[in-house]
């Protein structure tokens, strides 16, 4: 079986699990690439989610054996036989645990930026990674997991080894797997795309999730506080002003049903709608840590996908920048009727194309538009006609698409400021690169869709 990204595999992994949702689980990711996993899973299940950190304990002399984990809470597993056989003292002990204490706290810190860890007191606790190679971190979670009050313990990952797969099945109550492939040598072999989980990542996703549950004291401890997820209620919408709301919609346009997911902070002033590029949906991990940077700075985010899956298997679909464009238009007005507030537009590769030729429309009214890493070039003479304020951000080691920025900043006839990135690539994977290119977004949306 051969998963096409995290994300992939998270949803075929959420089937398999859909019958747990009965049991109200929390959904636990360990990070950082067990996390976009579970992200889905959790969605699937209407179940919050939480990170899990773990931090294993090494024999000071022989680091990869170890005599034990630590887990938040004080939580604390040793391995007494490993420790005799090691001939470990008590000052070898505190000496590892200090360290990984210390840098287990920080991890928590960071990814949960400030919430709550979520209790698992008498809960079924769904454990999530992307794929198991030896399975040792994966046992030391579980223990960690039941020791922190859970129930009931459930491991659950796309691909493992066969021999991990028959241990692991006395570690925890449950093991669920979707493939264990005789051969296996790394986890990475059984993805396309297996590329790094920035820690921006993990946080901008535990984020969501707990926005889209609500972050009082009774989402902290598990609870489902009906925050209405797909009702695409008129009440949903005039919450806007009073509650955060985030919930996943259908939207008709240009005869077809298209899915999206909409976040509107308490108080949103704006919405910034995202229009994804070739090989991307709405789930595109760098879309969702810019339109997190959005959220937190109070603008609303619509992100949908402007093609069906049936569509997205062609590939010349992409290109069709006429029929994005006219979707992303329908989508608009959709939206106008939902939230009465300034619309900007994100577009990033071929989207960015649908959305400058949208914006170029007569009867537009977009308060705003940012391209990142994208093709201008394709909405042709049009952009000639764009009103809206328009940010290009390019990457500096993307040199073709920085020559076609630099004549579509010639060709627009709106305000146009072109901004590059030192260093980045097309994707924008380098550290620290996709935060700028958040930073740029959330200023110019401000200062053109609220200041």
């Amino acid at each position: 079986m051969l998963f096409t990204d995290r994300v992939d595999a998270g949803q075929r992994l959420a089937e398999a699990l859909r019958q747990l949702a009965q049991e109200e689980p929390v959904v636990l990711g360990l990070p950082r690439g067990g996390v976009p996993v579970a992200f889905q899973v959790a969605r699937a299940l209407n179940a919050p989610l939480d990170v899990i950190v773990v931090r294993k304990l090494g024999v000071p002399y022989q680091r990869e054996l170890g005599f034990g984990a630590i887990g938040e809470g004080g939580v604390r597993v040793i391995s007494d036989d490993i420790v005799r056989r090691g001939h470990l003292g008590q000052a070898d002990l505190a000496s590892v645990e200090r360290a990984e204490e210390a840098e287990l706290v920080r991890q928590a810190e960071k990814f949960r930026a400030g919430r709550p860890r979520l209790s698992l007191e008498g809960r079924t606790a769904i454990l999530v990674d992307d794929g198991i190679a030896t399975g040792s971190t994966a046992a030391a979670a579980c223990e960690v997991v039941r020791a922190q009050g859970a129930a009931r313990v459930v491991l659950a990952v796309p691909v493992a080894p066969p021999d991990a797969a028959e241990r692991l099945r006395s570690s925890a109550d449950e093991f669920v797997c979707l493939s264990t492939p005789f051969g296996f040598s790394a986890v990475g072999e059984w993805y396309q795309d297996f590329s790094q989980t920035p820690d921006d990542e993990v946080v901008s996703l535990l984020a969501q999730a707990a926005a889209r549950r609500g972050t009082g004291a009774g989402a902290a401890a598990g609870e489902n506080p009906g925050a209405g997820e797909g009702a695409g209620s008129e009440e949903s919408a005039a919450a806007v002003a009073d509650v955060d709301v985030e919930e996943e919609v259908a939207i008709d346009a240009g005869g077809v049903r298209l899915t999206g997911d909409l976040t509107l902070p308490a108080g949103a002033k704006a919405v910034v709608m995202f229009a994804h590029g070739s090989c991307s949906s709405r789930h595109s991990p760098r879309n969702r840590l810019v339109a997190t940077a959005l959220n937190r700075a109070g603008l609303g985010t619509l992100l949908f996908d402007l093609l069906t899956p049936a569509e997205e298997a062609n590939r010349a679909n992409v290109f069709a920048i006429e029929t994005l464009a006219e979707r992303l238009t329908d989508a608009t007005e959709w939206l106008r009727g939902r939230v009465p507030v300034p619309i900007g537009y994100f577009g990033a590769s071929t989207g960015a194309a649908a959305a400058l030729r949208a914006a170029a429309s007569p009867s537009a009214d977009i308060g705003a538009v940012v391209s990142r890493g994208g093709r201008p070039d394709l909405a042709g003479p049009l952009l000639a006609g764009v009103r809206a304020p328009t940010l290009l951000i390019v990457g500096g080691n993307d040199p073709l698409v920085l020559d076609l920025n630099r004549e579509a900043e010639s060709a627009l006839r709106c305000e146009t400021r072109l901004d590059i990135v030192p260093g980045a690539t097309h994707l924008f994977e380098e550290h620290g690169a996709l935060d700028q290119v958040s930073e740029l977004a959330r200023d110019w949306f401000l200062d053109h869709l609220v200041g």
